[in-house]
C-alpha cells in the first residue's frame, strides 16, 4: 500500500517496514470503538453542512454511508484490511468504497487527534454507565442481606485479632459504604469525561468555524473543551478511570480477603456456593474460593494499568505524541476486568451462606473486656482508671486460668468495690452490641438507620440513572 493512501501519507514517498506497520497499528484493539467513531463522524458531517463545507446532498450521502458501515459492524460483516491502521482509517476507507470521492470531505478540519479523543470519551461514557449499573446492583445485594441477617453476631477484628462483638450486617454495611463512595466518584468522573474535544483539530483548533456547541448537543456532551491544545492531548479522563477502577478493585479485594478468611475451616463463618468455588486436582476434600482469589488478584492487574499509563504521561511534551496510543488497551482491559469482577462479586455475595452458629461460637468473653471498662465508667470511674481495672480483670482471669465471665463478684471486687451484682449482665453478646447506639454503631437501631440511609441513597441513584437515560433518548429523538 502506498503511503499516499494513508490519512497522513501525502508527504511520504517510501513505504514503511512491515514490522513498523504492525508496530504502529492499533486496529486490533481500537476497533471496539467503531460505533463511537461512526457517531462522531455523523455529527461532524452535519456540522460541516451547517458551515457550507459539504452540500446537503453530500452530507446526506456521507451520513447514510456511515450508517451502512455501522450495519456491517453490527452484522459482523465488516472486513478489516491490512491497510487499516486504526478504526478511523478503517471506517473512512470503507466509506469511500461505498460512496466514492465525497468521503474525502468528511475529514475537513478534523484531525485524528481530536477524533480519537472524542471516540474514547464517547466509548468510556457508555462504559461508565454500564459499570455504574453493575456497582449499584452489587450494593443492593449488601443491603438486602444486611436487612435479612441483622440477628447474626460475630467477632469484629483489628490486626486480624478478635476485638469486639459486631453484627454481621454491620460488617456488610462497612463494605457497602466504601462502594457507595466509589459510585459517587464514578458520577463525578463521568461529568469530566463528558467534555467534547471534537473541533479542536490537530492542536490549534478548527479554522472553519465549526459549531462545537452543536456537536456537543448532537453527541450528548455536557460541555465543550476550553483549550484545543489540552483537548487533543489531555488523558486525565483515562487516568482518572484507571484510578477509579484501581480503588474500587482495592475495596473489592479487601472484601474478598475477609470472605476468604471467613470461608476457611478455621473460621467457617460462611460457605461459598459451588457455583463460585473450584476443587483441587489432587486433594478431593478441597473447596477453593477461586472467585474471591481472582478478584483479589485482578486488583494488581488493574492498578498496573493505572501506574503504567501515568508513567507514560509523565515525560511527554505538550499536545499529541504517539505515546498516547498506549491509552486504550489499559482502559479497555480495566473495563473488561471490572465488569467481570463486579458480576462475579455480585454472584458470590448473593449465593453464599452464613453459618450463624459458627460465628456465635467464635465469640468469647475476653472480647467483652472493653465492656468492663464501660461498666465502670457508668459507675463514675474515669475511663483511664476503668481501662486499667479492666486489664487487671483480664490478668486475674489468666492467672486463674478461667474465662472473664467465670470470675466471681468477689474476685472482681478485689479490683474495685464498684463491681456489683449487675456485672453479670455484661456476659451477653446481644447486650454488648446493643450499647453502641451512636450513629454508625453496631446496635440494631444504628444498623437499621444505616440500611435506611443507604436504601434512600440507592433509590436516588437509580432515579438519577433513569432520568439521564430518558433525557438522552429524548435528545436522540429530537436530533
Amino acid at each position: 500500500m502506498s503511503e499516499g493512501s494513508k490519512l497522513w501519507g501525502g508527504r511520504f514517498t517510501g513505504g514503511n517496514d512491515p514490522v513498523m506497520e504492525k508496530f504502529n497499528a492499533s486496529i486490533g484493539f481500537d476497533k471496539r470503538m467503531w460505533e463511537a467513531d461512526i457517531k462522531g463522524s455523523q455529527a461532524y458531517v452535519r456540522a460541516l453542512g451547517k458551515v457550507g463545507l459539504v452540500s446537503k446532498d453530500e452530507m446526506k450521502e456521507i451520513y447514510e454511508g456511515l450508517g451502512k458501515v455501522a450495519v456491517e459492524w453490527q452484522n459482523g460483516t465488516f472486513e478489516i484490511q491490512p491497510s487499516d491502521e486504526d478504526i478511523h482509517t478503517a471506517n473512512e476507507r470503507r466509506l469511500k468504497e461505498l460512496i466514492g470521492p465525497a468521503a474525502g470531505k468528511l475529514h475537513t478540519g478534523r484531525s485524528r487527534n481530536d477524533q480519537c479523543a472524542t471516540d474514547m470519551r464517547i466509548w468510556l461514557r457508555e462504559a461508565l454507565r454500564t459499570l455504574r449499573g453493575y456497582l449499584l446492583d452489587f450494593i443492593k445485594v449488601f443491603l438486602e442481606r444486611a436487612k435479612r441477617e441483622t440477628d447474626i453476631i460475630m467477632p469484629g477484628y483489628t490486626h486480624l485479632q478478635r476485638a469486639q462483638p459486631i453484627r454481621w450486617s454491620h460488617w456488610l454495611l462497612s463494605h457497602a459504604c466504601a462502594l457507595q463512595r466509589d459510585a459517587q466518584r464514578l458520577d463525578e468522573m463521568a461529568v469530566r469525561v463528558n467534555e467534547l474535544p471534537l473541533g479542536s483539530g490537530a492542536l490549534a483548533g478548527n479554522p472553519f468555524n465549526v459549531d462545537r456547541q452543536f456537536l456537543a448537543k448532537e453527541l450528548g456532551f455536557g460541555a465543550v473543551s476550553l483549550n484545543s491544545l489540552d483537548a487533543t492531548s489531555g488523558r486525565d479522563f483515562v487516568v482518572e478511570f484507571l484510578f477509579w477502577a484501581s480503588l474500587t478493585a482495592t475495596h473489592l479485594s479487601k472484601w474478598a480477603e475477609d470472605l476468604i478468611i471467613y470461608s476457611s475451616k478455621e473460621f467457617s463463618f460462611i460457605a461459598l456456593s459451588d457455583a463460585y468455588s473450584t476443587g483441587s486436582s489432587l486433594m478431593p476434600q478441597k473447596k477453593n474460593p477461586d472467585s474471591l482469589e481472582l478478584i483479589r488478584g485482578k486488583t494488581g492487574r488493574v492498578f498496573g494499568h493505572c501506574s503504567g499509563f501515568m508513567m507514560t504521561l509523565k515525560g511527554l511534551p505538550s499536545t499529541y505524541n504517539k505515546d498516547l496510543q498506549e491509552d486504550k488497551e489499559g482502559m479497555f482491559d480495566a473495563y473488561d476486568t471490572m465488569t467481570g469482577v463486579l458480576l462475579v462479586a455480585t454472584g458470590v455475595l448473593s449465593t453464599l451462606e452464613v453459618n450463624k452458629a459458627a460465628a456465635k461460637a467464635a465469640l468469647s468473653p475476653d472480647m467483652l473486656a472493653t465492656d468492663i471498662a464501660y461498666y465502670l465508667v457508668r459507675k463514675g470511674i474515669p475511663f483511664r482508671e476503668a481501662h486499667g481495672m479492666s486489664g487487671a480483670a483480664v490478668h486475674l482471669a489468666e492467672t486463674k486460668q478461667c474465662q472473664l465471665s467465670d470470675l466471681t463478684l468477689k474476685d472482681l471486687q478485689t479490683i474495685s468495690p464498684k463491681f456489683e451484682a449487675d456485672v453479670s449482665k455484661l456476659w451477653n453478646y446481644e447486650n454488648s452490641v446493643e450499647q453502641y447506639t451512636a450513629s454508625g454503631g453496631t446496635s440494631g437501631a444504628s444498623v437499621m438507620h444505616q440500611i435506611q440511609t443507604l436504601d434512600e441513597w440507592l433509590a436516588h441513584m437509580r432515579n438519577k440513572s433513569h432520568s439521564m437515560t430518558s433525557r438522552m433518548e429524548m435528545e436522540v429523538t429530537l436530533n
